[in-house]
């Protein structure tokens, strides 16, 4: 039986782990949109957790990203165990193994997509990790690699990494070309097979089944959560953030935190001025913020403000609020905000 956890509970929507992307400052961003989304990690290697330092810098974040989960990047057993259990301590809510990812790096070391043609290797992996924590292990995979049938291969991937103990996989419903495709060339080429996806849920009712892959909308979210048990969005997530407002009242039926990009945008000041006072930049915060704004007057206005000035030494909340001035909402205009509580005062 699948356990319950708090990442269980959130697991329905996901947004995917990117790398450069999906920072702690983008993940603490998203929580203002939506309460409800299970959120991941970019993807941290096992050398990176066990040895560098300090270790706040690959697993550092903010109480409230949660439910939250780590996605590790490794292949031996005993590593990727030792990596979960600091996880676990670290207050993670799931911890997650890279099936998925092409690049050259990460195939040179035995990481990621790679490891579909070792499905023995991921399930010795996935044991040892599950004997080390008490948290959800989960695998986010492709439906194969280069010239691999997408039919057996892939079922004799889940049954053989099943039958060690996993019971969700997030599935990119695409193949990883590792010979003469680029990472970024996989994100688009290979065709998405959905169908395939929807039949591994079929063939296995007993697992948490989610897909992932080319989804823009949360129609096109609700329209595959017909077929599987849970949605995972990558760029879109990242790209047009707004979309994440309707996360919890679409898919899990409770009210979002925000009802205008304006209102999210000034929630998360407070948090801009910690990170602004631990030390960051402002444009290392605010470029996950670009795409908030699509599609509305001064949207390309804002955008360019904060590219041209985020960067420069000093640059603070002021240059933010300047940013945010540029910009009119239809169906709201933003109210002066009080400097004493980072609130817009209630009329």
């Amino acid at each position: 039986m699948i356990s319950q956890s708090p990442a269980d509970a959130a697991r329905r929507f996901s947004v995917a782990p990117m790398m450069d992307w999906t920072t702690r400052d983008y993940r603490a961003f998203a929580r203002t949109l939506t309460k409800r989304a299970l959120l991941y990690t970019e993807m941290v290697t096992t050398g990176a957790v066990l040895h560098g330092s300090p270790r706040e810098r690959f697993l550092g974040y903010s109480e409230v990203e949660h439910p939250i989960a780590l996605q590790l990047g490794g292949s031996d057993a005993g590593e990727l165990a030792e990596c979960a259990a600091i996880a676990q301590a670290w207050g993670y809510d799931e911890v997650n193994l890279n099936v998925g990812c092409p690049s050259d790096r990460v195939q040179n070391n035995m990481i990621g997509a790679c490891l579909m043609g070792h499905p023995e290797k991921v399930a010795a992996a996935v044991k040892a990790m599950q004997a080390a924590v008490s948290i959800p292990v989960t695998v986010k995979c492709r439906i194969g690699i280069d010239d691999q049938d997408e039919d057996a291969d892939l079922a004799r991937f889940i049954d053989i990494v099943a039958s060690a103990g996993c019971e969700v996989f997030t599935v990119h419903a695409r193949k990883a070309w590792l010979q003469g495709l680029s990472p970024k060339e996989n994100r688009d080429i290979p065709p998405l097979n959905y169908p395939r996806v929807h039949r591994l849920k079929q063939s296995h009712p007993e697992l948490h089944i989610g897909i992932n892959g080319g989804i823009k909308t949360l129609a096109e979210c609700q329209a595959q959560l017909e077929q599987v048990d849970s949605v995972m969005v990558g760029r879109e997530a990242y790209q047009n953030p707004w979309l994440l407002s309707g996360v919890d009242e679409q898919l899990f039926g409770e009210p979002g935190p925000a009802r205008t990009r304006l209102e999210a945008a000034t929630a998360f000041r407070p948090y801009i001025q910690q990170r602004l006072d631990e030390g960051a930049k402002l444009n290392h915060i605010t470029r996950h913020l670009l795409g908030l704004f699509q599609g509305c007057p001064g949207g390309r206005r804002f955008r360019r403000h904060l590219s041209e000035h985020a960067h420069k030494e000093g640059a603070g909340l002021r240059l933010f609020d300047d940013a945010l001035g540029l910009v009119r909402e239809p169906e709201f205009e933003a109210e002066p905000i009080d400097e004493q509580t980072n609130r817009q005062p209630v009329t």
